[in-house]
């Protein structure tokens, strides 16, 4: 069972308008999730808004059903988290796991790609995991038709991580309900969202940047444009990772994405050892530089904002997304301030956060 620090912090995770960013923020500026539950609806008055934490009895019933399912949760302060995964700026606070930890340790690549692919593309994802393998490279997917699936078996006996859109008790596609179980037997499942989470349309980027982050490169084998692998090769380039591509038929559709990726100067390759030979570097490079949230509060955590500074940033945002380096630049306020004030507004309900740290209005 969780200590009462823990509890805090999924108190902390659960509450409405509490993302990734926003928590974060939130651990550096109070030092611990306990000091920032209390602080949050004095945060969000300054705002103009009300802020209801989450339920206690939720977030007790949520652990129970966690248990149950052989669950358990790893938090992004924990000595196990990945540090790759906590290198994004949007890590997930806290994620529910079944299987082998000690996978995230591993040099790992994700393979992606289109749900409805060709039996040749499936094929050769398939062998492309066994051949990744072999050389004690572990494979990260989301266990979608197609490539995922592929992918997924593959690697099974040699090392695979699957991350899910929904709950970790929850199977999509259904048809993928053994394949599920034996990753969580014999490999590693992991899912961002309480258990009982049925997966929606939006809850797929968000597992996307998982998949990306896992990992020290992201192959695309077959995917049409504006998938939804590009987004995750996107991610991963912005992340700094290697990006891949499997080179298709000019005539097939859903080739084109992998073209695209390659003109667009995605590394093009054709088998495992080409893989090996482009991730090994980022091993050491990345995987010995993790960035978490320190458990220390940061000097700027007693700063305030004057009326005027708030009404000033607050005059610079609009119903357009724009970046928050912009703000601090026309605001003339330190970054500190600028995004207490955002903090705030966002706690209030009048702030979205989208992409590259940009900001609107809500």
């Amino acid at each position: 069972m969780l200590d009462q620090l823990d509890i805090d912090r999924l108190r902390l995770v659960r509450s409405n308008r509490v993302g990734p960013v926003t928590y974060r923020q939130l651990i550096q500026r109070f030092g611990d999730a306990s000091e920032a539950l209390a602080a949050l609806p004095e945060l969000a008055a300054r705002g103009g808004g009300k802020f209801v934490v989450a339920n206690l009895r939720d977030v007790e019933k949520e652990m129970v059903q966690t248990d149950r399912v052989g669950a358990r949760y790893l938090f992004l302060d924990g000595a196990q988290y990945p540090s790759l995964l906590a290198q994004l700026d949007n890590a997930p606070p806290v994620f529910t796991y079944r299987g082998k930890l000690s996978l995230l340790d591993e040099l790992s690549v994700a393979i992606v790609g289109a749900r409805n692919a060709s039996a040749g593309a499936c094929k050769f994802a398939r062998e492309l995991a066994q051949d990744l393998g072999q050389q004690s490279i572990v494979v990260v997917s989301g266990l979608a038709r197609g490539i995922d699936t592929a992918s997924h078996v593959g690697s099974l006996r040699s090392g695979t991580i699957a991350v899910v859109a929904g709950g970790i008790d929850v199977a999509y596609p259904p048809e993928n309900a053994e394949l599920q179980e034996k990753i969580a037997q014999d490999g590693l499942l992991i899912a961002e969202h309480a258990p009982g989470t049925e997966p929606h349309a939006r809850h797929f980027p968000f597992r996307n940047r998982i998949i990306a982050g896992l990992a020290q490169g992201t192959v695309v084998v077959e995917a049409a444009p504006r998938s939804g692998s590009l987004i995750t090769a996107r991610l991963a380039g912005e992340a700094g990772r290697q990006v891949m591509a499997i080179p298709g038929s000019p005539v097939d559709p859903r080739a084109r994405g992998c073209n695209q990726l390659i003109r667009d100067g995605a590394a093009l390759v054709q088998d495992a050892e080409e893989i090996a030979e482009l991730i090994k570097p980022f091993d050491d490079r990345m995987a010995h530089n993790p960035v978490k949230p320190s458990a220390v509060r940061e000097e700027s955590a007693s700063l305030d904002a004057s009326e005027s500074e708030r009404g000033t940033i607050f005059a610079l945002l609009g119903h357009s997304y724009v970046s928050v380096d912009e703000i601090v630049r026309q605001s003339g306020s330190s970054p500190a301030t600028v995004q207490l004030v955002l903090l705030e507004l966002e706690l209030a309900g009048r702030l979205e956060r989208g992409a590259g740290a940009k900001v609107r209005l809500g």
